[in-house]
């Protein structure tokens, strides 16, 4: 009985607090940890989404051909992202398309007419995620994000 009693005194328990503490600090620095990290990467693909919004919707204004209308997609969807890191440069890529059909983005002709009919596609992506946020497990973090939005173009 001594023995067991012994052990419960305070001054046996001396170094149990800093224990708990070390453990239950650990767990919640990891949850913050990746809270931070998962809210920039929502953040960054947020952005890419809006600016690829942006650039279709720029195609939808009065351009003199298709190729000015796919032009002007993609440079307003280059400067909305103009904001992300300069080790992360976002890539946009814009292209007039048909509908419907098997080979969608050969040399196309758009009219009118309903089975003529096109859209703006604009890709807005950005690789070399793992040089921009903290560090974390490769299986955590993908290796790019991207932002894809497509409008209708109405044709007169």
């Amino acid at each position: 009985m001594k023995t067991i009693r012994a052990l419960s005194t305070p001054r046996h328990q001396r170094g149990v607090y800093a224990i708990e503490f070390a453990v239950v600090f650990m767990v919640f620095f990891s949850i913050l940890y990746a809270v931070i990290c998962y809210g920039m990467l929502f953040a960054f693909r947020l952005g890419l989404q809006n600016a690829a919004e942006d650039g279709a919707r720029a195609a939808l204004q009065y351009q003199s051909s298709l190729e000015d209308r796919r032009k002007r997609a993609a440079d307003v969807a280059a400067f909305q992202s103009d904001w992300m890191p300069q080790v992360v440069k976002p890539i946009v890529s814009a292209q007039i398309c048909r509908v419907e059909g098997i080979n969608q983005c050969s040399p196309i002709t758009c009219g009118p007419s309903w089975s003529q009919r096109c859209q703006v596609e604009v890709l807005v992506r950005a690789d070399n995620l793992g040089s921009l946020l903290p560090p974390l497990p490769s299986f955590a973090v993908p290796t790019q994000i991207a932002g894809k939005a497509s409008m209708l173009l109405e044709l007169r």
